[in-house]
Order: C-alpha cells, then sequence, then structure tokens
C-alpha cells in the first residue's frame, strides 16, 4: 500500500460519469521508436514527439531526471480506436513497471465499450489488478474551479508517484479555450491521458496523449492547466 496523504478538505465523491472520447482513426501503421526527454524547453506547450499519428503507432519514451525535474520510461502508444483512449493510457502508465496487455486486453478488463470507459474508479481497479498491489488510489475533483487543498493533493501525487516510477492516469473535460495541444477547438473533448513526468521548476508536467491531436503525443502541460482539466472528474495515482 502507498503512503496516503491526509486532507480534511478533500472528499472523495462518487460521480460516474459517462465519458464521450475525441476521435482518431486512420490504419493501423506498426512503426517502434525511441526518444529521449530533455528538460529543456519544459515550458507548456512545448511537443516533445509529435507526427506519427496512425493508430497503434509506438514510441519507447527514456526516463531521465534534474535538480528539478523527473520523468518515467514508458511504451508509448497511440489509442487504436477513437473510443480507446482509457485502455491506451492504462498501458501506457503501466508500461513504466511491467511488459503492459495490450489495449484491447485493458479495453476489456475495463469494460470500455464504443461510449468509452465510464468512470476513474475502473482505472485504478485495472491498473492494480495489473500490478498486483494496491499503489494505485482513484483521487475525485468534483469542484470547478478546484480547490486548493484539492491541487495540492494533485500536486503531491504527481511528484511523489512519478518519484516512485508510478505515471498517473487522468480523466479530463477539455473545452473550447481551455485545451491541450491540437484539440479540436469547436468540441468539448472528454479523455485519459497519463502523466508520466514533471519540472518543479516550470511548474509544468509531462503528458502521454494517446489522442495524438493535431500529431501532439509527448508534451509539457502547466500543472495550473492540468489541474482545471480534471474537474470534474478524478484521476489514478
Amino acid at each position: 500500500m502507498r503512503r496516503r496523504l491526509v486532507s480534511a478538505a478533500v472528499a472523495a465523491v462518487a460521480l460516474g460519469a459517462l465519458v464521450q472520447p475525441g476521435t482518431a482513426f486512420a490504419s493501423v501503421d506498426p512503426h517502434i521508436g525511441a526518444a529521449a526527454v530533455t528538460a529543456h524547453g519544459s515550458s507548456a506547450g512545448t511537443a516533445v514527439i509529435s507526427g506519427h499519428n496512425q493508430p497503434g503507432t509506438r514510441i519507447t519514451v527514456d526516463a531521465g531526471s534534474t535538480a528539478t525535474a523527473h520523468w518515467l520510461d514508458v511504451d508509448y502508444q497511440v489509442q487504436e480506436t477513437g473510443y480507446w483512449c482509457g485502455p491506451a493510457a492504462t498501458r501506457i502508465a503501466l508500461s513504466a513497471r511491467i511488459a503492459p496487455p495490450s489495449q484491447s486486453d485493458l479495453a476489456w478488463q475495463l469494460g470500455t465499450t464504443v461510449n468509452g470507459t465510464d468512470h476513474i474508479s475502473q482505472v485504478t481497479g485495472v491498473l492494480n489488478a495489473n500490478l498486483g498491489g494496491g499503489w494505485y488510489e482513484t483521487k475525485e475533483m468534483p469542484n470547478d474551479p478546484p480547490t486548493q487543498a484539492q491541487r495540492d493533493l494533485l500536486w503531491y501525487d504527481v511528484v511523489f508517484d512519478i518519484d516512485r516510477n508510478y505515471p498517473l492516469v487522468t480523466n479530463i473535460v477539455a473545452p473550447p479555450g481551455n485545451q491541450p495541444p491540437g484539440y479540436p477547438s469547436n468540441q468539448t473533448i472528454y479523455h485519459y491521458f497519463t502523466v508520466i513526468g514533471y519540472d518543479d521548476a516550470d511548474r509544468t508536467v509531462l503528458i502521454a496523449d494517446p489522442a495524438s491531436f493535431g500529431g501532439n503525443q509527448i508534451y509539457w502541460l502547466s500543472f495550473d492547466q492540468l489541474a482545471t482539466l480534471i474537474p470534474p472528474k478524478g484521476y489514478s495515482a
């Protein structure tokens, strides 16, 4: 079991919201590449890996760290269907610790349908089942905007988990005007992606985004924006 940070101001609320993921359809490309991340250029909006947009594309991301930053080694893969962002994000997180199951296997484990993966708690359960432990917990962020206590807990979880080789899976809602790079600007996107690193100097987080909107796959995002994207959903950490 992981060490918990107890905050009386943070309550767990079961929302049970239905996820409606974005789309990214094309023919499958088995391309496998490798990429090294550097902390230089970790300002928000900086794409580290982009341009390989075919579903199923795999890229190995090398781990690294500096005095203020830390990111993990993962096997990134573009989601294979428009509604498998949950399985793909879960697979990326698992790949930091084990040889992960396929997206199709994880879709079955998660109970994912053409309507997506219903709730972040399903991701938490599948992460723990595959890793054989109880590290991951479901953290709800029902307040929009989030409270300061919820923001503090999120940053604590990012740093604590990444430093122990556990990526986070987040369930986000990205409306027009508040979206990561490349997202369809005229749509509200309900989505899952994986947090695989952070830079305390810039207060940014490194995102592995299985949707690859606009070819943006691995990119730095400000922590402030991440904190506004998660409500009213939650994350596994």
